[in-house]
């Protein structure tokens, strides 16, 4: 299993076990010291070093009646847009054992359903999303806590009913319940598991709360400043770009080789609704007044750097999709024929795209992601760095992401690897990393 693979066992077992107790707590206290302490992590260091342990269990909310109402409407409405909207077939990768999924592409749709809902409520009055926002840290609560026993449901669905043959213990409850059982879970044929976590609840709750976050500023201030525009548009030009190539994600490490468990799953469901939106959590109470040529400065720049994230993305499928009889900025692209062996012993080949964004380094489309980020992030200025979490946070999984990427193309390609790594020597800064 991947997590054997990457890392010694002992870093291994530190790693799970340390994100398995670490994570929960921190999920609270960045939203406690963004809400209730300023931003300040010395304000909410100096209280816990005051109080100790009952202070934390004293910042802790309970989940309430009314953050699990809005949790479960939130989930069954997304839910029911997955199920009912139509969408277009698509085929996911073919796995190690040979298995395609196929699913329902109707992102856009969902997506766009889900903006409009929850703008009409609050245009019409009909619910008011600052209710969110002061139940913050109930929701995250409830969140955290739900979604543990949600992960715990997917352990024990992996060893009775596996939905497909891409599933199996490693021996090790740990890292059975870390990284997952299975790797296409799903309820009945049609209701994908990790799509619903993955895109339908974590990211389009990026979208939920980046709005809520604008709307919970307009309605203390009776204005929205720059900043959270900035921030706001950003977000969700992100979102929207995400939605829009949702078909391609599907493709990618997080569903096509990453399993459903803790790491995954939890991590969409609390990890991404409350560390992705925190720089936008961060300006509700701190509005900053950038002026307005700073504030579309960082906007265009912003806007640019998630239009060649995506743009990155379109090349290499386009390039798959066509079978490298496409063209790259302007040209027929370079690449590699590489073949491979699956578990069940058939020998197979891939063309790994060596021109366009993908011959300046292996993952540059993570320095466009990363920027992005800080781009979103820095209408907030320098004033509290707690701000700028979701960046550091970001730059470390996605240098993490890159070596396990590495790693299990290495493994999986062998010599054909080792002949890409010397056409593309750099792995994600062009002529530094």
């Amino acid at each position: 299993m991947e997590a054997k693979t990457v890392h010694s066992p002992a870093l291994t077992y530190f790693s799970m076990l340390s994100l398995l107790s670490l994570c929960p707590p921190f999920v609270i206290l960045l939203w406690y010291t963004m809400v209730h302490a300023d931003g300040s992590v010395v304000q909410t260091w100096n209280f816990l070093k005051q109080h100790g342990l009952q202070g934390f269990l004293e910042i802790w909310p309970r989940p309430s009646a009314i953050a699990w109402k809005i949790i479960f409407v939130y989930g069954a409405f997304e839910a029911a847009l997955q199920l009912i909207l139509p969408g277009k077939r698509v085929e996911g990768p073919i796995s190690p054992t040979g298995h395609r999924p196929v699913y329902k592409a109707n992102g856009m749709a969902a997506y766009f359903v889900t903006v409009v809902t929850y703008i009409s409520l609050w245009w019409f009055e009909i619910f008011n999303p600052t209710v969110v926002y002061d139940h913050l840290g109930e929701i995250y609560s409830a969140l955290i806590f739900g979604s543990l026993i949600f992960c715990v449901l997917l352990y024990i669905k992996g060893h009775v009913a596996p939905s497909s043959t891409d599933s199996g213990s490693s021996g090790n409850l740990i890292i059975d319940f870390y990284w997952g059982m299975e790797l296409y879970p799903r309820i009945g044929k049609s209701f994908d598991i990790k799509v619903f976590t993955n895109c339908r609840f974590g990211m389009m709750s990026w979208a939920v709360l980046a709005i809520t976050y604008c709307i919970k500023q307009y309605e203390a201030n009776g204005k929205v400043s720059d900043s959270m525009l900035v921030n706001t548009t950003l977000m969700l030009v992100y979102v929207t770009k995400f939605f829009w190539w949702e078909a391609g994600y599907w493709n990618t490490m997080d569903i096509a080789h990453d399993r459903a468990g803790f790491y995954i799953c939890w991590g969409c469901l609390v990890w991404v609704p409350s560390i992705y939106t925190s720089p936008g959590m961060y300006l509700v109470n701190h509005p900053v007044n950038l002026g307005t040529q700073l504030a579309l400065y960082i906007l265009v720049t912003g806007i640019l750097c998630i239009y060649i994230n995506y743009d990155c993305d379109r090349q290499r499928q386009e390039f798959r999709r066509t079978n490298g009889k496409c063209k790259i900025w302007g040209k027929a692209p370079s690449k590699i024929e590489a073949s491979y062996t699956t578990t069940s012993g058939e020998t197979k080949t891939s063309l790994l795209l060596t021109s366009g964004w993908w011959g300046l380094a292996r993952h540059f489309h993570y320095v466009p992601e990363i920027l992005a980020s800080f781009f979103w992030t820095v209408p907030a200025l320098f004033n509290h760095f707690l701000a700028y979490f979701y960046v550091v946070y970001l730059t470390i999984l996605l240098l993490d992401r890159a070596k396990r990427d590495d790693d299990r193309c290495r493994s999986k390609y062998g010599k054909y690897w080792k002949l890409y790594c010397n056409k593309v020597p750099y792995k994600i800064i062009p002529g530094i990393y």
